[in-house]
């Protein structure tokens, strides 16, 4: 029985490759003729080797799908992309049979030969887990971070610190799919961080190498109610500014009279509903040779007290290896 996943939307793409280690996906279009001939042994490659949460068959209709195709630079029909991990590591065009089982057969021996209990969740390039897919062209850059140099204001000291929001593993409220309350008891275990005395919250995060920053994810799983012992549920981030190329973290009202090299407002459509990640796409000329990055949470969606993040996960290319301990401002001009 074929277990394909018809796609109908660019969110539930987005969502299908941040949830399953290794996603196969049939690019095709009701009127080609190659497309419908390879349409049977693509079923039966699905219902050979689909396993759930590990790797997962999809079928878009680049007709109805335009979004998605363009995204992936569709020009040719049938086209197989195989992803793992939100990132493309194999392309078959055109309906060559042998061509795609034998992709499909390598990508899931190497993910047997990794974990001979299934498929793995852990990137060789970065952060493991993801909210929701990557760009077309670009990586996941986290693994840059330079965690030693990380500092962070106004954070509840119950909770966990700046390291904990590059943890590369899934959030601990994604176990059962949803976000959930919890009790001051189990506070010790929790992997997320939550603001202090009131929302804001300010991150200063170095890297170990100049980076191009394309894209920003920020997982904010906030339970829906609060349970008995809190006043109320913690909110998730609405207003964020960032600077770049700072040599240390901002103070607050530092901050306030330095012009923002972005400033990004989330709507909450942007947050994904299972996983509660929300990305961002930013000037992406501003972002080049970027050696820090200060990230502002100015307030919270809603009227509360509090803001929480889970997880961040950061988007781009790498660029060169920097001194570590030597930050450097990247002004405009020489002497800036």
């Amino acid at each position: 029985m074929s277990k394909i996943v018809l796609i109908n939307s660019t969110g539930q793409f987005d969502q299908l490759l941040s949830t399953s280690n290794i996603v196969v996906t049939d690019f095709y279009a009701d009127w080609c003729q190659p497309c419908k001939k390879i349409a049977p042994d693509y079923e039966r490659l699905s219902a050979q080797y689909s396993r759930p949460s590990q790797i997962s068959f999809a079928k878009v209709n680049t007709d109805q799908q335009k979004e998605v195709a363009k995204r992936y630079g569709i020009t040719a029909l049938p086209t197989f992309i195989i992803f793992k991990e939100g990132h493309i590591i194999s392309t078959v065009q055109g309906a060559e049979l042998p061509q795609l089982s034998n992709a499909v057969q390598k990508v899931v021996a190497e993910a047997k030969s990794n974990d001979s209990g299934g498929f793995g969740q852990a990137s060789d390039s970065g952060s493991g887990w993801f909210g929701v897919g990557l760009p077309k062209g670009y990586d996941d850059v986290t693994d840059q971070v330079d965690v030693r140099g990380l500092d962070l204001l106004n954070s509840d000291s119950d909770f966990g610190n700046a390291r904990t929001l590059f943890d590369t593993n899934k959030p601990s409220a994604m176990v059962d799919g949803k976000a959930k309350a919890i009790s001051s008891e189990d506070k010790v275990k929790t992997d997320w961080v939550e603001s202090d005395t009131d929302e804001q919250m300010m991150l200063f995060i170095p890297f170990q190498s100049t980076l191009k920053v394309h894209t920003l994810h920020i997982t904010s799983l906030c339970p829906a109610e609060a349970n008995a012992e809190e006043d109320e549920p913690p909110m998730r981030p609405k207003t964020v500014q960032l600077y770049t190329n700072r040599a240390h973290i901002l103070g607050f009202e530092e901050a306030e009279d330095i012009p923002a090299t972005q400033s990004i407002v989330f709507q909450p459509q942007d947050w994904d509903s299972t996983t509660g990640t929300a990305k961002f796409e930013l000037r992406f000329v501003k972002f080049q040779n970027v050696s820090s990055l200060v990230i502002f949470v100015l307030d919270g969606e809603g009227d509360g007290e509090k803001v929480r993040i889970d997880r961040l996960r950061i988007i781009g290319e790498k660029g060169e290896k920097r001194e570590l301990g030597k930050l450097e401002k990247i002004g405009d001009e020489a002497g800036e």
